[in-house]
């Protein structure tokens, strides 16, 4: 879900040639799911192999990472580990709409409508266990450094981000901010073109910044009340936040409370809401568990690698594979590890 805080918080729009060099870390679920979303046939249908296997994440994975490497981008994926009790709710919550989206697409199948089938379709993705292993052997066969969280991937890409090690984090979502990272980098795409939702009409995007310091600069609050203002509008560990409360009114009340959070939460009626301690939610984004011994290391692509997981296993062009990764391979031979990495 993430949090929504657009209304509030601004970004900077940028160029992907403004990130060359740098360090990225990217909320891999986050960006699974999205290409698992927007990835698919005009009817909704998610891109198969001839086997049936859905291929629409390692498809976008695959060539979208590749012209980020061209760009001179070095990407580093991070993978959510066990999630904290309070966010059971928010996947069950999921769940529930996906198997809604699921009868609701059947039915559209029923009808013919495929306006709405494809409007349908695009809720119901999964990401399974196999998608995630497979994903994994893809990005470790370009050569590119995995770190699994303890938790939350985002608390995890936040704490390496805080830490120096990464530039900022790649996400379509600002719970980032919440875990402290500098700079959240949103629609990192080459293409600079999306869809617009339920239709088949596209737009122009732009990589986009989001750099805390000047978040809370801008509105003359500290990050412990940026992280209130978020549980106000709701997060996953608090899903709905208080009802009536958005964005600017939730700055409102932080502004008139101050730090003064136990009385903040009582105005705003959080026990009418919730069954748990506002406490509970704020000490998930100041304390989640990171993995604080996490290596990082870029290593050569091995082209064979690649081609028998997408071309031998699930049918890709072996052509459009090579053309991808072939001068990669090229700058990476000529410049060596050592100046590569």
């Amino acid at each position: 879900m993430g949090t929504q805080l657009s209304s509030i918080i601004t970004a900077k729009e940028i160029s992907v040639e403004d990130l060359r060099s740098k360090k990225l870390a990217i909320d891999s679920f986050n960006l699974l799911y999205q290409f698992l979303s927007t990835i698919r046939q005009r009817d909704g249908t998610p891109l198969k192999d001839s086997y049936g296997n859905i291929t629409s994440h390692l498809s976008g994975l695959f060539f979208r990472t590749t012209k980020l490497m061209k760009e001179g981008i070095k990407l580093a994926f991070v993978f959510d580990g066990k999630a904290p009790e309070l966010k059971r709710e928010e996947r069950e919550r999921r769940k529930e709409l996906k198997e809604e989206a699921m009868r609701k697409y059947e039915s559209a199948v029923e009808q013919e409508d495929v306006e709405m089938m494809r409007k349908y379709a695009k809720r119901t993705a999964v990401l399974t266990t196999e998608m995630i292993d497979e994903s994994k052997e893809l990005i470790t066969a370009l050569g590119l450094p995995i770190v699994q969280a303890a938790s939350e991937g985002e608390a995890q890409a936040a704490y390496m981000v805080k830490k120096g090690d990464f530039y900022g984090i790649v996400s379509q979502d600002t719970d980032g901010l919440l875990f402290g990272s500098t700079k959240i980098i949103k629609n990192l795409s080459i293409t600079g073109k999306r869809k617009k939702p339920g239709t088949s009409v596209y737009y122009t995007v732009n990589p986009e910044i989001i750099t805390l310091s000047e978040v809370l600069n801008t509105l003359s609050i500290d990050n412990d009340q940026l992280i209130v203002i978020g549980m106000l509008c709701g997060t996953d560990f608090n899903i709905g936040g208080i009802k009536g409360i958005g964005p600017k009114k939730a700055l409102d009340l932080v502004k008139k409370h101050g730090k003064d959070f136990d009385s903040l939460f009582e105005e705003a009626k959080w026990d009418d809401f919730f069954d748990y301690s506002w406490k509970d939610v704020f000490k998930l984004f100041k304390e989640m568990p990171v993995k604080e011994d996490y290596e990082i290391k870029w290593g050569l692509i091995d082209k064979g690698k690649v081609i028998e997981i997408l071309h031998e296993r699930h049918e890709f062009s072996k052509e459009r594979i090579e053309n991808s990764i072939d001068e990669i391979v090229k700058n990476q031979k000529q410049k060596g590890l050592g100046e590569w990495f």
